[in-house]
Parts: C-alpha cells; sequence; structure tokens
C-alpha cells in the first residue's frame, strides 16, 4: 500500500494538537517535520524495495513514511502509548509494524528473528542514544546497519578516532563492532518542538568479525581496561591501568606507559589487552 504524504510542519501540529499530545521533555520528544529532511534520511540510509528496516522511538510518523516511501518494510519500536494512535493514522495504513515496546530492553532476537540485513533507521532520544547504539551493536547482530540521528556532540563522540578530545571509551566500543562516521548534520529548525542542540547523523556499518584480537579475554576484558584507562583521561597508562597491566605488557607491545587513553587505537588497546590475558585453562 502506498503510504500517505510525508508530513509538512503544519501537518505535524494538526496531529498533535488533535491528539492531545505535548512533545515529552523527559521522553526526548522532538518530531521531525520536514519532508526534504526525512527523505534525505531515507536516501543517505540505502534502503530500499525488499529492505527490512527497524525504527526506534517512530514518534508520529514522519520519518517512517519516508522509509515506506522507499519500498522497505519498515518495524517500529514506540514506547510512548500516546503517541500509538497517531501511528495507526499515519503509518500503519502505508504498511508499517508498529510494536509498543521499550527499545532499552528490547529482546531483539524474539522481535526481528535471528536471520541478518536489517538495518535501523533512528531519531534516537538524546539521553539514551549512546546506549542504545552499543546495545543494538552488542545484542542485535542481526542488524548490519545503522543510521542514527543525535545530538551533534554525542555522534561525534560515537565517530571519533585517537588523539581527539572527543575521543573516548564509547568510541573505541563502538570501533570494534563497526566502523562509524558523521555523514550529515541536521539543522533545529526542522523539529517540533525546536531542541536547542544541533544534530548529526552518523552511519555505523557492523564488521563482519572483530578487527582486532585481544586475546583469550575477548571482548569483555577489553572493555574493562578501555573503562579504566578512560575513567581518569588525563592520567598517564602506567597509572589508570595499574592492577589491570603489568609493566612489560607496555614494552612488549610497543605501548608508552607514559601515553594517555586517548592517543590509543582500537588495536593498541587489543594488544595490551591480549597481552595481559591469563592463559587459557
Amino acid at each position: 500500500m502506498i503510504p500517505r504524504s510525508l508530513l509538512t510542519p503544519a501537518d505535524v501540529r494538526s496531529l498533535l494538537d488533535r491528539h492531545g499530545i505535548r512533545p515529552s521533555r523527559a521522553l526526548g520528544q522532538n518530531f521531525v517535520a520536514d519532508p526534504n529532511t526525512v527523505r534525505r534520511i531515507a536516501r543517505l540510509a540505502g534502503v530500499g524495495a525488499g529492505d527490512r528496516v527497524v525504527e526506534i522511538g517512530p514518534g508520529i510518523g514522519s520519518l517512517t513514511l519516508a522509509l515506506l516511501e522507499t519500498g522497505a518494510a519498515v518495524t517500529a519500536v514506540e514506547l510512548d502509548r500516546h503517541l500509538l494512535p497517531v501511528l495507526d493514522e499515519t503509518v500503519v495504513p502505508g504498511g508499517a509494524v508498529v510494536i509498543h515496546a521499550d527499545a532499552t530492553t528490547l529482546d531483539w532476537a524474539a522481535t526481528l528473528g535471528h536471520e541478518g540485513g536489517w538495518v535501523l533507521v533512528a531519531n534516537l532520544p538524546y539521553n539514551v542514544a549512546t546506549s542504545l547504539v552499543l546495545d543494538v551493536l552488542e545484542d542485535a547482530p542481526m542488524v548490519e546497519r545503522l543510521l542514527v540521528m543525535v545530538q551533534r556532540e554525542v555522534g561525534e563522540r560515537l565517530a571519533a578516532g585517537p588523539g581527539t578530545k572527543i575521543y573516548g571509551a564509547v568510541s573505541v566500543k563502538v570501533a570494534w563492532f563497526a566502523t562509524a562516521r558523521v555523514v550529515a548534520r541536521v539543522p533545529s529548525t526542522v523539529f517540533v518542538p525546536q531542541p536547542k542542540v544541533e544534530s548529526v547523523l552518523v552511519e555505523l556499518a557492523r564488521h563482519p568479525s572483530p578487527p582486532a584480537d585481544p586475546g583469550p579475554g575477548g571482548r569483555e576484558r577489553l572493555f574493562r581496561m578501555v573503562d579504566a584507562g578512560f575513567a581518569t583521561r588525563r592520567k598517564m597508562l602506567r597509572n589508570t591501568l595499574a592492577g589491570l597491566v603489568a609493566d612489560e605488557a607496555f614494552s612488549a607491545t610497543g605501548v608508552e606507559p607514559t601515553e594517555r587513553a586517548e592517543q590509543l587505537g582500537l588495536d593498541a588497546w587489543a594488544k595490551l589487552a591480549a597481552w595481559s590475558s591469563p592463559p587459557p585453562s
């Protein structure tokens, strides 16, 4: 079924008024109200007929409609029960499957199945964006690509590389799972209500296999070391990793103990983790 036309700012305000909905600040609700923007997002997502898309937080369906317009099959996960009647009006007639659930506690396999090839496209609430991206990367291997709209600072941190001020533990963890890059900026003027922050679109392409070998301790040990290293990012590694990495590990891996966490890329972190891992029993 062909979806209805895309939502203009007037359409968005009319829908909200008619259904008696006031956007929730607690849920980070800022609805996209610009057809050109949602079509741009759908185009950057690279989806089309036959593709399976999962959308987190469809809101009133602005982006969902643009995804349906490409011919993709869309499963939309919405937490706010007050928005379900709006989605029934805007996107269900066009073929979207709407699930009332909390994406932060979602059983991804039960919802999407185990077959790969899914694409996640979403305007993520600012307060849960980072944790949701990491959850999807860790718990939903059937999602092979993501295109997420997030607060600019959050997006730049997800895609940051070593040696920059915004590079942090989340940057390393994302790099373990995927290649991430900021692909576009989204002005605040396209939202209703208009947020006080700028947004960006971040593309994440999952690695077919881990790009580095952290040794027998695996990803869990690697991530513990990364968290410890960035907990006090101004301190040298010999201090932040004391008790996790022996002094001889630095010379063995070529990592300087006087360096700081923000200077190490994923490969260097993995070398430290592999050298320091206990032998398998």
